[in-house]
């Protein structure tokens, strides 16, 4: 028998709101990745690991908040929390790779390809990892030409992302990219659940259980407190938004002599020159 599945059981309010919260990782992961690229090799490495876990988080946050309305009539579901969180354990890993080899390599060629495509996998692996880790009374089905778009559809938005992140430096830009990733995400994860039929185990009456919403609202705290955390680190850090490179050091900004850091000796009579110039500049019409 084949159970009657419902994906909005409560009408447009999760689909809203899972898409919000991939529009959300997904613009914080984009500007720590934008970050990365603008700082020194000794940071670069932290950023790129934060940028990965607020994709990753996102990214599950949004598939669980999707799935808060989905039901099937027939059954009641259930989570297996140990796949659960391994689920979101393995898109901030594959995430993880796909942004590391952008961070280091750059956002063209070869690089995004591989990237992407590894951060494309990583989406796709947790929504059916997450997926496996239903629990009723049937056996869940998937058909092999939806699956597949879905899983084009994760490898296509994943690289768009990378590359932004390379290429896009406005906060308005990101933004924007975020709000298409968030959309691209959305829609990879509907349309893997498109893919999705129960066939249940027997034709029993419907069986009481806890509803989808009660049993993964206590598992998206932690990503959800994470994902504040890390909005935080984004609004407080200035270059986050205006997207400039750091400064430079002392010795390399313009007007500051570096003979005076280096002592260097065949550059003293320059500085003298160059002192004795700014002495007469600065000196008042009745000092004349």
């Amino acid at each position: 028998m084949q159970g009657t599945v419902d994906g909005f059981s409560y009408g447009l309010v999760t689909p809203l709101v899972a898409y919000l919260m991939a529009c959300l990782g997904g613009a914080l992961g984009l500007r720590c990745t934008t970050r990365a690229m603008l700082v020194a090799h000794s940071w670069r490495p932290a950023w790129l690991a934060l940028g990965s876990a607020a994709i990753g988080s996102g990214i599950w946050t949004m598939h669980f908040v999707a799935m808060m309305g989905f039901s099937v009539e027939e059954t009641p579901i259930h989570y297996d929390k140990p796949l659960t969180y391994a689920s979101l354990g393995l898109a901030m890993v594959m995430v993880g790779v796909g942004i590391f080899i952008v961070g280091y390599r750059g956002a063209s060629g070869t690089a995004l390809f591989t990237g992407g495509t590894i951060t494309g996998l990583g989406i796709a692996s947790m929504h059916y990892l997450g997926m496996a880790g239903l629990r009723l009374n049937g056996t869940l089905q998937y058909d092999t030409v939806m699956v597949a778009a879905s899983v084009v559809i994760g490898v296509v938005a994943a690289t768009s992302a990378l590359w932004a992140a390379g290429q896009v430096r406005g906060f308005l830009w990101s933004v924007g990219a975020s709000l298409v990733m968030g959309l691209a995400v959305s829609g990879m994860h509907y349309t893997g659940m498109a893919a999705l039929t129960v066939h249940l185990h027997g034709a029993g009456v419907t069986s009481p259980g806890d509803s989808p919403a009660s049993l993964l609202a206590p598992m998206l705290i932690g990503p959800l407190a994470f994902l504040c955390l890390a909005a935080v680190v984004v609004i407080f850090d200035p270059l986050m938004v205006t997207g400039k490179p750091d400064q430079v050091r002392v010795e390399h900004k313009p007007g500051v002599p570096a003979d005076e850091v280096t002592h260097h000796p065949s550059r003293r009579p320059q500085l003298r020159v160059g002192r004795q110039q700014s002495y007469h500049s600065a000196r008042t019409p009745q000092n004349r």
